[in-house]
């Protein structure tokens, strides 16, 4: 019994701190870039529309996941939420390598200097509005929903039932709304891309 206490400790530990590294990662390359000079590549200028892609697919997973659940196909619905977890990784590598290569681009720069100028910003109107709240929603929630996520990946790994269900009655709607968002905040951006 107190080795199995000590390993519920040690992965209650690691997602501690995977849930603390995830935002200080993202923070430092957003509001301190690190250029790996990887910005002029095809494949790095790629990997928005990839992430894009990995974003459709997490919510298609996550959809097809709880009908499962529902439909009492737990095989399945391991199998459909692990495939989520893996692209949510996949997502985080991706775009941790096209942020740490390249400068972010400006919603509404059209002539992609960089700076957002009063012709551009009134060119926007209300859009601006709509997607600083879809970008900062996102970001926000996906900061938040991740310790859930893995807190209810270990709950249903470790057998605890009645702590994945209860946890993930708010976490699945958190991680659709993130990767619904995602999608939507790159369709919006993807017009001001080089």
């Amino acid at each position: 019994m107190e080795q199995v206490l000590e390993s519920n400790k040690t992965y209650l530990r690691v997602i501690q701190i995977v849930s603390v590294v995830i935002p200080v990662v993202v923070a430092v390359l957003l509001f301190a870039p690190i250029n790996l000079s990887l910005g002029d590549q095809g494949w790095v200028r790629a990997l928005p529309g990839v992430n894009a892609v990995i974003n459709s697919l997490t919510a298609v997973l996550l959809i097809a996941a709880l009908i499962a659940i529902k439909k009492k196909n737990i095989r399945l619905h391991r199998t459909l939420m692990l495939s989520a977890l893996v692209l949510g990784t996949l997502f985080l590598v991706s775009y941790v390598i096209y942020h740490a290569s390249t400068t972010s681009t400006v919603f509404g720069d059209v002539d992609h200097d960089g700076v957002l100028s009063s012709a551009e910003k009134a060119e926007l109107g209300s859009m601006r509005g709509i997607y600083l709240f879809t970008l900062l929603s996102h970001i926000g929630l996906s900061i938040v929903v991740v310790p859930f996520v893995l807190l209810a990946f270990y709950y249903a790994l470790s057998n605890q039932i009645s702590r994945h269900q209860k946890i993930v009655k708010y976490t699945f709607p958190v991680w659709l709304y993130v990767s619904i968002t995602g999608v939507l905040v790159y369709l919006m951006i993807s017009p001001y891309y080089l």
